[in-house]
């Protein structure tokens, strides 16, 4: 089996989510790192590149100089992937660079800062064909890919209602205020966007709902507000949602909920059942039934095909966040290797956020601000350009 070369944009020294990324991409020994821009001047991309064993001559000073230098290696050598894990306002250059240098892309979210540039990014993966990932991770959790089977499958009948619920409370205090490097950026309009909350996690929880329901957004109702004094972007909100088929639900992105650390929760109520997944306890997936009684099941168990296809270990041995991260990555490898020649296709390795997601995440960000700045319902439906990942 052929690993995937990818290179890295940021993800250097008091990073969080690169290092992931980076365990995620070598769980499963499909992807090598070979390549990245660690920093914000060369020297100290330079410096972190030497803690990662990688050769000098492709740890690079920017991301001009990478695209051209990789681009320029002979095609066996060069990377294939590039891994955007910077703030959100650099987001659409580099990926723009990257596609426009012939290399696929997987971008942290939210994808862009503005509907203008998510479309360009679209269009322009239609044009060259590549591969264009989004991390949602959540979507990688077998027993979330199990809710969705069993939601299709029609066992409990029509939905009903959806509640999704991401709470934080990290930003209780002006912690900006105090240097902090994660949240002086995330509370910047300049490099977060019109948001902050609702960028950050309630993207998370609008891909979620959409993914497992199987139904779009079509209208929403946002109130977005700052509790925290002196902070410039919303650290709360509540936005009422009207999914096709006139399905009524909620969605909470919260950063000031003092004893919530990463409460992701999505219920989905049918007219015979539903479903209740958390992803502080991702192996379990509970499921309501008419009669009044419930079921619990545990990831590694006899579920959908699916489901079994993204786990690696028997029930009991707990898989989480890192592993939710390797599913994406190494579907994204398989589907390269795919395209190449150099694998046969693998029949679910196309399940993964694409360019087409991520626009619609950003469309239903700014959506909402609007919404709640208006405060009035809007109309949320909205399709990417065509061309992107084939659609």
């Amino acid at each position: 089996m052929r690993k995937i070369r990818y290179g890295m944009v940021g993800g250097g020294a008091g990073g969080f989510i690169g290092a992931v990324h980076r365990m995620a991409a070598a769980l499963d020994s499909e992807l090598e790192l070979v390549a990245g821009v660690f920093g914000s001047t060369p020297e100290r991309s330079k410096a972190f590149g030497t803690t990662l064993d990688l050769d000098p001559s492709r740890v690079y000073g920017d991301v001009e100089e990478m695209m051209a230098a990789e681009a320029a290696l002979p095609a066996d050598e060069r990377m294939e992937l590039v891994s955007i894990v910077t703030p959100n306002h650099t987001h659409f250059a580099i990926a723009k660079a990257a596609l426009e240098a012939g290399f696929h892309v997987a971008c942290d979210k939210p994808m862009t800062n503005t509907v203008e540039e998510a479309e360009e990014l679209c269009r322009l993966t239609g044009e060259t064909g590549l591969i264009f990932l989004v991390t949602h991770n959540y979507t990688g959790y077998p027993m979330v890919k199990e809710a969705r089977e069993r939601l299709a499958s029609g066992e409990f009948g029509p939905i009903r209602k959806v509640i999704v619920e991401y709470s934080q409370g990290w930003l209780s205090t002006l912690l900006e205020a105090e240097g902090h490097k994660q949240a002086t950026w995330r509370a910047d309009p300049e490099k977060a966007g019109v948001s902050s909350a609702l960028g950050d996690i309630g993207s998370h929880a609008h891909n979620l709902a959409e993914f497992v329901t199987g139904h779009r957004v079509a209208q929403l109702y946002g109130d977005l507000g700052t509790v925290v004094p002196g902070r410039r972007l919303e650290d709360d909100a509540t936005v009422l949602l009207r999914f096709e088929g006139k399905i009524r639900g909620i969605l909470i992105a919260s950063q000031i909920s003092y004893g919530e650390r990463n409460h992701l929760r999505i219920r989905v109520y049918c007219e015979k059942g539903g479903i209740d997944w958390c992803q502080e306890e991702p192996n379990r997936l509970r499921l309501t039934h008419q009669d009044g009684t419930e079921t619990i099941l545990n990831r590694g168990g006899e579920h959908s095909e699916r489901a079994r296809a993204f786990t690696r270990l028997p029930g009991g041995h707990p898989e989480g966040f890192i592993e939710a991260f390797a599913n994406l990555y190494r579907s994204v490898a398989r589907t390269i290797r795919a395209r190449t020649g150099d694998a046969d296709p693998d029949p679910f390795a196309d399940d993964f956020p694409t360019v087409a997601d991520g626009a619609r995440g950003v469309h239903f960000i700014h959506t909402a601000v609007e919404s709640s700045r208006r405060g009035e319902w809007m109309d949320a439906r909205y399709e990417p350009p065509r061309g992107a990942d084939g659609e």
